[in-house]
């Protein structure tokens, strides 16, 4: 599956998402109205190394990342306790190869906040990965939610 690909299927599938370039991603931002400058956001691909982000050695020919955010109960169901916080601009620790494709693991960088990553996921992946999709985008909701009412209070 490509990033064109999968970036259609996420926004023919989840209402009121928004898709742009944000922190050298391209980004899914949960913002319908286009409420706020860029939302919440639930999921990103990454499609090159960054300076503080090369584990999994994305510039390889074809290959991209599909990170996802997920609450707590969601990320400990599909990889157990999160990893402790990596000093900046080094990769969690763990038994991972971040190199992998179509494998679910942490998110090199942020697994200690709860995101998971996967290279290259394959069209029958997708499938498996909807369940963390859908509580991803749950999150974001839910986070949107909260700072629209923030929001109304000022």
């Amino acid at each position: 599956m490509t990033p064109d690909e999968f970036a259609e299927t996420i926004l023919q599938t989840y209402e009121g998402v928004t898709f742009k370039a944000f922190w050298g991603d391209q980004s899914f931002f949960y913002n319908p109205g286009s409420r706020f400058a860029n939302g919440a956001y639930f999921a990103t691909m990454k499609l090159h190394d960054g300076e503080n982000d090369s584990a999994s050695n994305i510039n390889r020919p074809g290959v991209w990342r599909l990170n996802i955010g997920l609450t707590p109960k969601a990320y400990k169901s599909v990889l157990g306790d999160k990893p402790a916080r990596p000093a900046r601009g080094e990769a969690v620790e763990g038994p991972w190869d971040f190199t992998s494709l179509d494998t679910l693991m942490p998110h090199p960088c942020y697994g200690w906040m709860g995101w998971v990553a996967i290279l290259s996921p394959s069209a029958q992946n997708v499938t498996t990965l909807k369940p963390l999709l859908d509580d991803a985008y749950g999150k974001a909701v839910k986070a949107f939610d909260k700072r629209v009412r923030a929001d109304r209070r000022r």
